[in-house]
């Protein structure tokens, strides 16, 4: 663990981040209004407890059902969820952005099914993902996970170094945009998938190097993160910049030709898109 990255002895509940988990705690708080009140029709009330409990039940319920995370992913996440990240980035990061089991667990069929070998990361946080992703990887295969910020970078890294597909993930520290320029300016070979979590006024950007680039092999993936934005983009209730960029994002790559792609409704929104087959 690196000295700058305070630790707390108990950690902090995680906020509903994501649709699924907003609706269950509205949810929650509108049961217990009602129940508080006393008038609420007694079928009313048990309506709203049935959808109160098919929200809430739904993400535990996925979890359980999935196959469980390797230790050294349990290891990562627990000192993610231990972190105080509050005094650890002055508030810029969070434990919510850690992409998680479920999600790690996708990630990880992703890349079994499409037998990728290179793989891209624009965003790597503690490196949950980079390392769910490198754990699905034949020999050979190496994760490139760019990540601005050189304090969690080495938090990551400190994590990888415990794990056994640790050292198949290479970390660029600095701004992702300058790291894609210098791998295609390199030659670096091409990249077989793509997942993109990072700051999202940045996802088109980094869209367009990528499809524009010499950086993505034939028939590539690019999975893209956070793309419900906790159903900002189509609720329109309380938009952040966060949101507005992507629903903007959402916008561009439904409208871009040379692309296609489906939205899927994991967690806070995931978006795989590739090129279009001539």
């Amino acid at each position: 663990m690196t000295d700058d990255i305070p630790q707390r002895t108990l950690p902090a509940l995680p906020r509903a981040v994501t649709p699924t988990t907003i609706l269950a705690a509205e949810l929650t708080d509108a049961c217990a209004e009602l129940e508080a009140w006393g008038g609420a029709p007694h079928g009313v009330l048990d309506r709203m407890r049935r959808a109160r409990d098919l929200a809430g039940g739904l993400d535990p319920y996925v979890e359980r059902c999935t196959t469980g995370e390797s230790p050294a992913l349990a290891r990562l996440a627990q000192r993610t969820r231990e972190t105080d990240w509050a005094k650890a980035s002055s508030g810029t990061l969070e434990q919510e952005m850690l992409s998680g089991h479920v999600e790690g667990r996708v990630l990880d069929f992703l890349i079994r099914m499409s037998g990728a070998r290179r793989v891209l990361e624009v965003g790597m946080f503690t490196g949950y993902s980079a390392l769910a992703m490198a754990e699905a990887l034949p020999d050979g295969g190496t994760v490139v996970a760019c990540e601005v910020d050189r304090g969690v970078a080495d938090f990551a890294r400190t994590c990888f170094d415990d794990s056994p597909a640790g050292d198949r993930i290479t970390i660029e520290v600095g701004p992702a945009t300058d790291t894609l320029r210098r791998l295609a300016a390199d030659g670096a070979d091409p990249f077989d998938f793509v997942f993109v979590d990072a700051d999202k006024a940045g996802y088109l950007g980094y869209l367009d190097q990528l499809l524009d680039g010499p950086l993505l092999s034939d028939g590539a993936v690019i999975a893209v993160d956070n793309t419900l934005m906790q159903g900002q983009p189509y609720t329109g209730v309380g938009v952040t910049t966060n949101g507005a960029a992507i629903a903007s994002f959402n916008d561009a790559v439904a409208a871009d030709a040379r692309v296609e792609q489906v939205m899927l409704p994991l967690r806070d929104g995931l978006t795989l898109i590739r090129r279009v087959v001539a």
